[in-house]
């Protein structure tokens, strides 16, 4: 196998004042932080479908970026040629995982035994980099909504015979899961949704949606998969109205349909905005929900309305990303970097720099976060702010055996309870100001 980008070597740590645009300014993997190695804080993994297929087109232009590999795109050489660069990139950059569609790894046929003889040749050969290399496999899925097929849904298409081919496509993915030793195993709706309810029983389609889960779960215990199963909620694009809008939701049908116990969140932050909340918010309700698994770290460009997948570069957002999954415990999957580079950074370098500033800024949140953590000032308020629930009725509350008689009487008694006391909001904020930026 030839060298694939030439002229990039190994990218090391070189520390926050290098100005080499090849090197690590915050992500040290050996550092210790808050208690662990930096790499076992951020678990970074790559995605095959942007890092080795995207080629920068878009809705208005065709592609800009060259990624043949020096092979005929559509053929099995260009398939094995993803795979050589693929790996040749992540020992490079130092990532240790990656995730893919079934329809990144192999051109998909118009035969589907066809296809599926292509994907066992092609992680047979994926198998041999992984034992040669040591870099594993952190979830699969299969693509379910490019192929017109599944212009209305998969497992909410109106069509029996789509539904049966998305079965077999799942059941494929997740043969090639165990076989690559994946930890997990995405569902991420992207035409699980409607247009206008004109032409849509909701009702009939979500059953459907969760019956292709739960015999996706049944196979997959049955073959050995003992990792998570996850959602990606997204709220919109392609579909106007999709079924998974975000965590809270998707929570709420999986709980619904009693597939919660084995399935996480996959929360991306792209997503999550396009929902109008925050990525932290997304984090905290499936933290709380004990449903937190795994993530994909991009981001969004607020002045757009649809999922441009960018690297991450607000330290901000990446620090308090980084406190709820400190908070949580850390993720049962890892920090999947599901981002493109811009269709004008058309380089192999421009890859190599948009990873390190990806990976760079999650380490400097990692970094943050821990020291907002230590520092302490905001989960003291927050502890603070809700004491009145720690003594008295308050915590005859919170155990569940006050009444509402009871309450409604120390209300009579109690006359005007009064303001509740300040939230404080500006102060707060200047405490995590002062943590990122006060030296």
């Amino acid at each position: 196998m030839s060298e694939m980008f030439k002229g990039i070597g190994p990218i090391v740590y070189e520390g926050p004042k290098s100005k080499n645009p090849l090197a690590f300014k915050f992500y040290d993997a050996e550092r210790v932080v808050y208690g662990k190695k930096m790499k076992e804080h951020l678990p970074f993994a790559m995605a095959w479908w942007h890092n080795l297929c995207g080629q920068g087109s878009d809705m208005f232009g065709a592609p800009s970026t060259d990624k043949t590999f020096g092979t005929e795109p559509g053929t099995m050489a260009h398939a094995r040629a993803k795979v050589d660069a693929g790996f040749e990139f992540m020992q490079k950059i130092g990532i240790e995982e990656f995730c893919w569609h079934d329809t990144d790894l192999v051109p998909e046929s118009d035969d589907i035994n066809e296809t599926n003889r292509r994907l066992d040749e092609i992680t047979d050969y994926i198998l041999e980099k992984m034992k040669e290399t040591g870099i594993r496999c952190l979830w699969g899925t299969a693509n379910m909504f490019s192929n017109p097929r599944f212009m209305n849904g998969a497992g909410s298409t109106n069509c029996a015979d789509v539904y049966c081919f998305a079965a077999a496509q799942v059941k494929k993915a997740l043969d090639l899961t165990v076989k690559l030793g994946g930890r997990g195993y995405v569902f991420w709706g992207g035409r699980e949704g409607y247009e206008t309810l004109l032409n849509t029983d909701v009702k009939f389609e979500q059953e459907n949606i969760a019956q292709l889960m739960k015999m996706a779960v049944a196979y997959g215990r049955s073959i050995g998969f003992t990792g998570d199963f996850y959602i990606e909620p997204k709220p919109k694009e392609p579909m106007k109205h999709q079924y998974d809008f975000d965590a809270a939701t998707a929570i709420g049908f999986l709980r619904q349909y009693g597939l919660d116990k084995d399935f996480k969140m996959n929360i991306e932050d792209n997503h999550a905005t396009l929902a109008g909340h925050t990525f932290q918010h997304d984090l905290r309700i499936s933290a709380i929900n004990g449903m937190l698994g795994s993530v994909d770290v991009n981001t969004g460009d607020l002045l757009l309305g649809w999922d441009t997948d960018e690297f991450p570069k607000d330290v901000y957002v990446a620090t308090m990303a980084m406190y709820e999954i400190i908070k949580a415990g850390g993720l049962t999957g890892g920090l999947n970097f599901d981002a493109k580079t811009r269709r004008a950074s058309y380089t192999y370098e421009d890859m190599f720099q948009a990873f390190i500033l990806g990976m760079d800024t999650f380490a400097l949140g990692l970094i943050k976060a821990a020291a907002i953590l230590e520092d302490g000032r905001i989960d003291g308020f927050i502890d603070e702010r809700y004491a009145s629930f720690k003594t008295g009725l308050g915590a005859k509350i919170r155990s569940g055996e006050a009444t509402l008689e009871e309450l409604a009487a120390y209300a009579e008694e109690k006359q005007n309870p009064g303001l509740p006391g300040s939230g404080r909001q500006e102060y707060l904020e200047n405490v995590v100001n002062s943590v990122l930026f006060g030296g």
